[in-house]
């Protein structure tokens, strides 16, 4: 943060993040004009016992992140995702229970997979029965932005998420 202000940077135009939650902790303490912004990867993913359909089994809960000052939450783009009973790409309820407690959602990596005919690979994990095509990752971001609301999206090809807010945003 010292450089950030020694070059004049403004605090809204810097968005630090940690996959360590004590690191956003520290900058609220210690620099929190730059903390505002601060984004945490939620790794939670990797506990034991992980499952996006059941977030109110989370430690911290959605709602104790929001009411320590976290606004940023960034967890991997299956997270935020599942299928209906008809086999529809949909929210998930991690996605409604971050929403729900006020904190905006910025899924990664939507590219990361490559090309998608083979399921989407690990990104796309919780909705591969429904990923048969390239063109699939419209769908995954109609869910994502306009279902959802997603703040932004982490992207390895900004073309596509450019594309998409020019044609599909609702």
């Amino acid at each position: 943060m010292d450089d950030y202000r020694e070059l004049g940077v403004p605090p809204e135009r810097v968005y630090l993040q940690s996959f360590d939650l004590e690191d956003l902790r520290y900058w609220r303490r210690y620099a929190p004009e730059y903390a505002k912004n601060a984004v945490w990867l939620d790794g939670r993913y990797k506990e034991r016992g992980f499952d996006p359909a059941h977030p109110e089994r989370l430690k911290p809960s959605m709602a104790a992140l929001a009411a320590e000052g976290l606004r940023f939450l960034s967890p991997p783009l299956w997270v935020l995702l599942a299928l209906d009973e008809d086999g529809r790409i949909v929210p998930s309820a991690y996605a409604g229970a971050a929403r729900a407690a006020g904190l905006e959602l910025i899924p990664w990596t939507l590219e990361r997979s490559g090309p998608l005919t083979g399921g989407g690979g690990w990104y796309y994990r919780s909705v591969r029965p429904a990923i048969r095509s390239d063109g699939d990752v419209y769908r995954v971001l109609d869910v994502l932005v306009n279902q959802i609301g997603v703040y932004a999206i982490f992207s390895d090809w900004p073309a596509t998420v450019t594309f998409f807010d020019a044609c599909g945003r609702r």
